[in-house]
Formats: C-alpha cells, sequence, structure tokens
C-alpha cells in the first residue's frame, strides 16, 4: 500500500514553519517596548501559538509518511493550523489595541 497523494500536507508543512518563525518575531519585537501586563498575556499566547503551529507541522509530515492514516493526520493537521491562525489573528488584535 502506497502513501495517499500529499495533498494540503504539502502546504501546511512550510506554512506552519514559517507561522512558528512569524510568533517568534512578534515576540521578539513585542520586547522592544514597555512592559506591561497585556504584553505578558500576549507574550504568552503566541508562545503557545507556536507551539499549535509546530503540532500542526508535525502532524503534516507524519501524513506524508504515514501509509494508513494519512488521511487522518492531514485533517487534524488543517484543523490545528487553522486555530493557530485564528490565535494568531486573536493576538494581532491584542497587540493592536491594548499594548501602548
Amino acid at each position: 500500500m502506497k502513501p495517499f497523494a500529499r495533498g494540503l500536507s504539502a502546504h501546511i508543512l512550510p506554512t506552519s514553519a514559517t507561522m512558528i518563525g512569524v510568533c517568534m518575531t512578534v515576540l521578539t519585537i513585542g520586547h522592544l517596548g514597555a512592559g506591561s501586563e497585556w504584553r505578558m498575556v500576549i507574550d504568552k499566547l503566541l508562545a503557545v501559538d507556536a507551539l499549535i503551529f509546530l503540532t500542526s507541522a508535525l502532524l503534516s509530515f507524519i501524513s506524508m509518511k504515514s501509509v494508513k492514516y494519512g488521511r487522518s493526520y492531514e485533517t487534524w493537521a488543517e484543523m490545528i493550523f487553522i486555530a493557530g491562525l485564528s490565535l494568531l489573528a486573536l493576538g494581532a488584535v491584542g497587540l493592536a489595541f491594548f499594548i501602548n
């Protein structure tokens, strides 16, 4: 039995890795300004978001290698990726409105 066609996994894997870099960049830039209680919350949110994107990337990679459960792993990778994007958007709104 051969692995299924890679579909979205071939796109999710590199994009998730890029989004980890985006989270880390925003975390670093956030430390240039004055500290506040909201910044700490957003920093933690972005750190968790980086882990969510890492999970999505790992599941995407496993889906490309798995013969039997590839589609299932890809579905999970896709859902977790969308959750990560949603959390990143929430962090962006927080940065825009709560950080001075």
